[in-house]
């Protein structure tokens, strides 16, 4: 999988660079910088202990330097498959440090999306556990590996790894297990405008996506994230969000910069997420609105001194207005909203010296030196209160889709605006609220109705837990709006009762035809709706 460096149009180059947002740096410069610095500071901690930076930095050079003696160049592809483990920051710095770039995927993915993966960016070695959640992740590689033929390294990360495989977590807790080639590591050490990584929007069904990224559009996503909230060495970092996808990724790289601590959960279970704000007196936490549903149905919610806590930061989906305000009243510290996606990073959130109530319901207005528009079906821009389509450029935008050069036209303005898919609309005084994706939109007898607002309707219901809005396919309307609610423990709720709620909050025909009650809603690790096989749910349960 080689990527050339023409693929960032120049004049990108010069208009980020003069303007500050690209630097010459990476977060190797970071890493070093907090090794020399603050050499005993507690870098990392993961469920099997706690990592300083000395170690840190040493256990990155050290893999490093042994990715160059198994031959891997910049040609190659590194695919790590690891939870929240210390050994996932070790594996990414070591690939940067000597300029591999890498694809990180979630530990919950299983054959047939790992094969997908690691087929299609040719990657020559790939980092598993031994087991995560009772799952063997060496036997899936065996039995996957007859059909990956450029798969000629595979490292497990675990305790006994059998004898016929690299067992990376001993490697690296043995100091003198290799010798590090210092000569190599200063010669490949990557520009910040090489290829840092690749990862997948989302599934591996249909149009593959496989998103590039450099050094500097990662790099920016994380310094102007660390800005906005404030992040510094100071600070006790938490994330549960998987770092095999994006933005656990960002949380690990935005420790690293701020040089502070951070916190790794690897299985996200709210009474754990409690207790660890508690232990290890955590500051900041991203999640997404999932999370903090289940943060606040702890049942004994109040026994837990979160005293620490300065910041919480939701996105990933939107949060109903209810939950917000809950959340504002419940725990400590500032609730931020943000707005992204793995192909443009962090493009903006709201700060710690607005109203929260004035802003509740809001992701903040662009970020320094990001550009947001919504755009109509013509691609005319839309006036404040009109919703559209919202484009943005920018120096954390992707450089592109790996092998897709259909996905780039259609996602690419002639330009440069990458479409985002998402619908929003800007207020007068330029504050985004994102009301739906453009694919969710239900057309009704032609009338165009978005899930957001109907959803944020129910999340006011005492008895509703957790709410998403479908249409369902009709033969006459072409489509019928369908309420699916997760009701509060002991509560029930019927089809009369909802929309009674709903008719004094929604126009008549956005009130729901169907309701379907359901246990859960169906989500991807980073906690969206899952609106696909909602609806396929949905359609089951009316038949």
């Amino acid at each position: 999988m080689r990527i050339a460096d023409p693929l960032i149009a120049a004049s990108r180059v010069a208009e980020f660079t003069a303007a500050g947002y690209w630097r010459d740096t990476t977060s190797n410069d970071a890493l070093e910088h907090c090794a020399r610095m603050s050499p005993d500071k507690i870098a990392i901690v993961d469920p099997r202990g706690r990592l300083t930076y000395r170690d840190y930095e040493g256990r990155a050079r050290r893999l490093a330097s042994h990715f160059v003696k198994l031959g891997l160049t910049s040609d190659d592809v590194i695919a790590i498959q690891l939870p929240n483990w210390s050994e996932f920051a070790v594996a990414i710095n070591a690939a940067m440090l000597v300029g591999i770039p890498f694809c990180q995927f979630h530990s919950d993915f299983r054959h047939r999306e790992v094969e997908f993966v690691l087929r299609f960016t040719e990657a020559s070695a790939v980092i598993i556990p031994k087991e995560f959640r009772r799952f063997n992740h060496v036997e899936m590689i065996e039995e996957l590996r007859g059909k990956l033929p450029k798969l000629k390294h595979v490292l497990v990360v675990g305790d006994g790894v059998a004898p016929e495989y690299f067992d990376l977590r001993a490697f690296l807790e043995s100091p003198a297990s290799d010798a590090i080639d210092e000569q190599a590591l200063r010669a490949r050490r990557p520009s910040a405008n090489a290829l840092m990584r690749t990862a997948f929007t989302s599934g591996t069904t249909g149009d593959p996506k496989a998103v590039l990224h450099i050094h500097n559009t990662s790099n920016y996503m994380c310094w102007s994230l660390n800005e906005g909230q404030r992040i510094g060495p100071d600070s006790v970092y938490l994330t549960f969000l998987p770092a095999g996808l994006n933005w656990g990724l960002g949380c690990v790289l935005q420790a690293l910069f701020a040089g502070c601590t951070l916190i790794l959960q690897d299985v996200f279970r709210a009474e754990e997420t409690l207790a660890l704000i508690q232990r290890e007196k955590v500051t900041h936490f991203c999640c997404a609105p999932a999370h903090l549903v289940a943060l606040l149905n702890v049942k004994d919610f109040d026994k837990y001194d979160l005293s620490s806590l300065r910041m919480s930061m939701t996105g990933g989906a939107s949060c109903p207005i209810e939950v917000i305000r809950e959340v504002q009243a419940r725990l400590p510290g500032k609730l931020l909203e943000m707005y992204g996606m793995l192909e443009v990073g962090s493009q903006s959130q709201t700060t710690y010296d607005e109203d929260p109530e004035t802003v509740c319901g809001l992701v903040g207005k662009e970020q320094p030196g990001i550009q947001l528009k919504a755009v109509d079906a013509k691609g005319n821009d839309c006036p404040p209160g009109t919703p559209g389509e919202v484009l943005t450029r920018g120096p954390s935008v992707m450089i592109g889709y790996y092998n897709n050069p259909d996905a780039n036209a259609r996602s690419f303005s002639g330009d440069g605006w990458f479409h985002t898919g998402d619908v929003g609309v800007f207020d007068e005084a330029g504050y985004l609220k994102i009301v739906g994706r453009t694919k969710e939109m239900i057309i009704r007898g032609g009338a165009n109705i978005y899930p957001r607002e109907i959803e944020e309707a129910l999340y006011e219901h005492p008895k509703v837990r957790d709410a998403a809005v479908v249409g369902l396919p009709d033969a006459r309307l072409g489509e019928r709006v369908c309420a699916c609610i997760v009701t509060k423990d002991g509560e029930t709720l019927s089809f009369e009762d909802v929309v009674e709620f709903l008719r004094r909050r929604v126009a008549t025909y956005k009130l729901p035809e169907h309701l379907v009650l359901l246990a859960d809603l169906p989500r991807t690790p980073t906690g969206k709706v899952q609106k696909t096989p909602l609806r396929k749910i949905a359609l089951e349960k009316l038949s």
